[in-house]
């Protein structure tokens, strides 16, 4: 059985808990959050006694294996790091980080401590990729590879009345790129491995980070 903490109690973690009912050695003992208050009512949600308003206690503690963090980007370093140094696997949502010089650390981390470091992100572990990988080589010599995604952000209205939420400020290291890109650029990489050039073009808003953007590898 592997025990497993959550930080962050937004949907997302809402929807890694229902797909983990399906996975029978999952447990889910200890919810962390800001606030005693919103982790008691999350943990009472999903029947769970053990509840966290602090992450140093929470990840030096033996009620869990694991931890899983969907928290705004710019902190999944620092606390996937002070897990895997306490022994703790992690998997973090995406984007793993916020550059690959913490990305690099994280690794480096979970290296150190023999734990396991996974970024939540399921594009390219699927059934139907994983048919498309194996069968790649059929087609021939690939020249060009395109994806797009696209959609209009459920906070973009607030931020046009001046209301300036996570997903547009660029102190989480969050924008388009960081949001949606990553669904693009995965398989890409996963299929072709690392580019040899990179070229990028961005719009980028007045709160500092991209609302849309290209990139060709």
């Amino acid at each position: 059985m592997i025990r497993v903490g959550v930080i962050g109690t937004n949907w997302i973690t809402d929807r890694l808990l229902n797909a983990a009912t399906l996975v029978k050695n999952f447990e889910l003992t200890a919810v962390y959050s800001r606030t005693d208050e919103k982790a008691k009512e999350f943990a009472q949600k999903y029947g769970v006694e053990n509840t966290f308003t602090n992450l140093e206690e929470m990840a030096a503690s033996s009620l869990i294996d694991a931890v899983y963090i969907a928290t705004p980007n710019s902190y999944h370093a620092d606390q996937a790091i002070l897990f895997l140094q306490n022994g703790k696997h992690v998997l973090c949502e995406k984007p793993l980080a916020a550059n690959a010089k913490e990305v690099s650390e994280m690794i480096e981390c979970a290296k150190q401590h023999h734990v396991l470091l996974m970024e939540a992100m399921k594009s390219t572990l699927v059934p139907n990729f994983k048919v498309i990988q194996n069968n790649l080589h059929k087609i021939g010599t690939i020249r060009k590879f395109f994806s797009s995604y696209c959609q209009y952000s459920s906070r973009y209205d607030k931020y046009k009345e001046g209301i300036v939420l996570n997903a547009f400020n660029p102190i989480y290291a969050n924008g388009a790129l960081m949001d949606l890109g990553t669904y693009c650029l995965y398989p890409l990489i996963a299929l072709f491995k690392e580019p040899v050039d990179i070229k990028a073009t961005s719009i980028m808003l007045e709160s500092g980070v991209d609302g849309e953007g290209s990139v060709l590898l």
